[in-house]
């Protein structure tokens, strides 16, 4: 990688500007705003999919403000309100899932963390410094650093030639149990629910329907993820998640994941800036 070429007075003034807002993003919002970056600008869609709404920024879209673990963040509509929201030392978020924002903001730091499993527009030309979360990303080539969000040994760590591991399809292990825990929909539809994140469920429940279709929980435990209710979704469409831990305390900080990737995040600035 060149040289850096920031241009700035001191690292914390950098633009930074992240695609996604769901629970590893803001575990890497959450671990860059509390290392001082206060510059930083979180795009979303209009109707988010992060099943972890406690933990997840994007519920700021929905609630107009967010709070996780004390750091709050707030749906702006434009960039011009950017200014504002940061003096009241809050996380901006504006509704700009094709980023057209970028013109107008210029950041520094561009980080796809769409977690889509496959690069749905990000460029290496976005911005001085562009890092893909996960796989679908090549570093070099449409990004310049990737970092690894597969569970295991490589959990977060910073690859600066080539992909992160392919997706297998198969959720992380949580006390033994991986796609089991997992609500996915059934069929298209919309999705409805009488439960809530933190509610205790048991194998074999029916959690929710989608088009009247139900929805049963494998496992037992707490529910650490689930849709708004009345959300359209297609067919296989992530719905929620069970923790067979049973902690409901878990259901409302970050992962462990979330931060190790955020370090990842952290890292990679650091080693571009100092390069």
């Amino acid at each position: 990688m060149k040289e850096s070429t920031f241009n700035i007075t001191k690292l914390q003034d950098l633009k930074i500007a992240m695609r996604g807002a769901g629970d590893l993003a803001t575990g890497v919002a959450l671990r860059l705003h509390r290392s001082g970056f206060e510059n930083l600008l979180l795009l979303e869609t209009k109707h988010p999919l992060a099943v972890r709404r406690l933990v997840s920024f994007s519920e700021a879209v929905c609630r107009g403000k967010m709070s996780v673990e004390g750091v709050t963040a707030r749906h702006i509509k434009d960039v011009a309100e950017f200014g504002e929201c940061i003096a009241g030392r809050e996380i901006p978020l504006l509704v700009d899932p094709g980023a057209g924002s970028f013109a107008q903001y210029q950041p520094d730091v561009v980080i796809d963390a769409i977690i889509a499993k496959r690069n749905t527009g990000t460029g290496i030309d976005d911005a001085e410094l562009v890092i893909g979360l996960g796989p679908g990303f090549d570093a070099g080539v449409d990004v310049h650093l990737v970092v690894e969000t597969m569970r295991g040994h490589g959990l977060g760590r910073v690859v600066r030639e080539g992909t992160a591991l392919p997706d297998t399809g198969i959720p992380g292990s949580i006390a033994g149990f991986t796609h089991q825990r997992l609500l996915r929909a059934p069929n298209d539809g919309v999705f409805e629910t009488a439960c809530d994140i933190g509610d205790e469920v048991v194998a074999g429940e029916r959690v929710a329907t989608v088009a009247g279709t139900p929805v049963v929980a494998h496992v037992s435990g707490v529910l650490r993820g689930l849709l708004r209710s009345n959300t359209p979704v297609s067919l296989r469409t992530k719905l929620g998640d069970i923790d067979p831990r049973g902690e409901v305390a878990f259901c409302s900080t970050s992962s462990d994941k979330a931060m190790a990737v955020a370090g990842g995040v952290l890292e990679a600035i650091l080693w571009h800036h100092n390069c």
